[in-house]
């Protein structure tokens, strides 16, 4: 059994390998064997802010299920976010490769996100099971809805961003489906609205920062 403090150790090390590490993903990327298309400086220059976001989005995906499996005593919901976590962690790479190929970069404020998303993950977790994975739940049906409003934008001829997009968009269902088998509490409107609203702040600004 890990001590608190062994845990407390355990997840600074994920959050600086998150942030400042190259993480590999345990699985293979959507893209490869998807041919590259001749893409133009402005569609790669696009793409690429696109992936950015969701390279963000990823990088708050870990810190948030860091805070909630921190803040949960129920073994059974922490095993079923660090499975989350894994899979997010493939996304945090795959993300990352693509940018690199689009010959873009990671946006440089990562590490306020991170600490922002921690936060609020602890607070999820202190509310309880219930309220803690209904809080994954609604988290993942409105990246699903933030991921199918990329496809739309993305040029159709650029095959390679749209595979790694489409399975991120299908892990992320799966995600919010076994929230709900868990047994999730619907948020209150109110509460999905704040969220939509933070959501709205982190990707207009990781789209350029």
């Amino acid at each position: 059994m890990l001590t608190l403090g062994d845990r407390l150790i355990s997840e600074f090390d994920l959050g600086l390998r998150t942030l400042c590490g190259t993480p590999m993903a345990t699985r293979p990327s959507p893209a490869e064997g998807v041919a590259e298309a001749e893409l133009d400086a402005a569609a790669r220059r696009h793409a690429a802010a696109l992936m950015r976001v969701n390279h963000c989005g990823e990088v708050c995906a870990q810190a948030l299920y860091q805070g909630q499996a921190l803040a949960s005593g129920n073994e059974a919901l922490r095993k079923a976010l660090a499975k989350a976590a894994d899979e997010e962690a493939d996304h945090l790479d795959w993300s990352r490769r693509r940018i690199e190929e689009l010959d873009g970069r990671v946006s440089f404020l990562n590490p306020l996100w991170y600490a922002g998303a921690l936060a609020i993950g602890l607070v999820a977790g202190r509310l309880g099971d219930e309220w803690n994975l209904g809080f994954l739940a609604e988290t993942e049906d409105q990246v699903e809805r933030h991921l199918q409003g990329h496809l739309d934008r993305l040029g159709p001829e650029d095959q390679r961003t749209r595979a790694v997009i489409e399975a991120m968009q299908r892990d992320e269902a799966g995600h919010a489906q076994c929230a709900r088998s868990l047994g999730a509490r619907e948020l209150p409107a109110p509460v999905k609205q704040v969220m939509r609203g933070a959501a709205r702040v982190m990707t207009g600004t990781s789209q350029w920062i």
